[in-house]
C-alpha cells in the first residue's frame, strides 16, 4: 500500500477533469480515506470508483459488501425484541395447530388493505380461511370497535389478529377479552398510555 499523501485532483473520469462551471474535482477522503477506498476495491474486487464512493460515505471495509447487497435480515431488527412478539407467534401457530377459526380487523388505507390480505395469505396457507373486517370509515371511525367484534365473535372467531390498527383499542380489545377471545395486535402506530389486553 502507497504511504504517499493522496493528490486532493481527482484522475479523470470519462475523459472528464471537472465541473460544468469550470471547477477542477475534489477528492471528498483524506489519506486514511484513499487507503480504505483501496483496501475495499482490492478486498472485495470492487471497482476502484465505487470503493472511492464507500469510503466516502463511511462505509467501512468489512460492511462494503453487506452495504452494495443489502437484505431485509440484516436492515430489520430482531423481530423478537418487539414487545410480546414471541406470544403473538405462538398464539397465531397454535390457530394454526388447532384449525381455529380466526378473524382478521384491518384498517381501511393501504397499509391496513395490504397487512389483511398478507396475514389471510399467510393463514390460507395453513388451512384457515380468516374472515376480513374492514370498518367503515364513516360510521365506525378508526380500529376494532366493540360492535365490530361482537359480530366476529357471533360468527365464531375465537382468535382476533388486528393489523395497522388496535394499539390505543383498549376498550373495544377489552370486550373481546372479557368474552374469551384472544386478541394479538399488529401495528406499526404510536401505543397510548396504557396498553390493551393482547
Amino acid at each position: 500500500m502507497s504511504t504517499e499523501p493522496v493528490d486532493p485532483v481527482i484522475r479523470a473520469f470519462l475523459g472528464v477533469e471537472q465541473s460544468a462551471s469550470g471547477q477542477r474535482w475534489m477528492s471528498r477522503t483524506d489519506q486514511a480515506g484513499q487507503n480504505k477506498a483501496l483496501a475495499i476495491s482490492q478486498l472485495h474486487g470492487i471497482p476502484e470508483l465505487v470503493a472511492r464512493v464507500l469510503a466516502g460515505r463511511g462505509v467501512g471495509v468489512d460492511e462494503a459488501p453487506a452495504f452494495l447487497d443489502p437484505t431485509i435480515r440484516n436492515l430489520m431488527p430482531d423481530p423478537s425484541k418487539l414487545t410480546d412478539c414471541d406470544a403473538a407467534a405462538r398464539r397465531i401457530v397454535e390457530a394454526i395447530d388447532r384449525k381455529e377459526r380466526v378473524a382478521i380487523f384491518g384498517d381501511y388505507d393501504v397499509d391496513g388493505a395490504a397487512s389483511s390480505a398478507l396475514m389471510a395469505r399467510f393463514l390460507h396457507h395453513f388451512g384457515i380461511e380468516a374472515e376480513i373486517y374492514i370498518p367503515d370509515r364513516i360510521f365506525e371511525g378508526y380500529g376494532p370497535n366493540a360492535a365490530a367484534i361482537d359480530q366476529l365473535i357471533e360468527r365464531g372467531a375465537n382468535l382476533l389478529i388486528t393489523v395497522d390498527c388496535g394499539s390505543t383499542s383498549v376498550e373495544a380489545l377489552g370486550a373481546a377479552e372479557r368474552r374469551g377471545v384472544d386478541v394479538v395486535v399488529i401495528d406499526h402506530h404510536q401505543m397510548g398510555h396504557e396498553m390493551p389486553v393482547c
